[in-house]
C-alpha cells in the first residue's frame, strides 16, 4: 500500500472526512515521527511498533566492482521494531482474523 492508497482508504470509510483533510492529517503524522526521528527521539505506537534511530559507526567498505577500499562514513539509520499485536496478527492463520 503505498500513502495515496491509505488516504483513499480512510477517506472512504470515513465519509464525515473530505479527502483533503485526511491528506492533511496523514501527512501530519508521518512529518511528526520523521521529525521526532531526526531529533534522535523514538516513537511508540501502542500494538503496531516502535521506531527509533541507530548509529552506524564509520568503517571501511570494498568497492564491489574493483575491490578496493573505500572508507564509509559513520551515520544514523531508522530503525522499526514490530509490536506484539501486530507480529501476533501476522503470525496466525487467515480464518482467525
Amino acid at each position: 500500500m503505498i500513502k495515496s492508497e491509505l488516504i483513499q482508504l480512510i477517506a472512504e470509510e470515513n465519509p464525515h472526512l473530505y479527502q483533503r483533510d485526511v491528506e492533511r492529517i496523514i501527512n501530519t503524522v508521518f512529518d511528526e515521527i520523521g521529525g521526532a526521528l531526526s531529533r534522535g527521539d523514538r516513537v511508540e505506537l501502542r500494538g503496531f511498533g516502535a521506531f527509533s534511530v541507530k548509529e552506524r559507526p564509520a568503517r571501511t567498505g570494498r568497492n564491489p566492482r574493483t575491490g578496493s577500499p573505500v572508507n564509509v562514513q559513520a551515520k544514523r539509520v531508522p530503525f522499526f521494531k514490530t509490536g506484539k499485536e501486530l507480529r501476533e496478527r501476522l503470525n496466525t492463520s487467515g480464518d482467525e482474523v
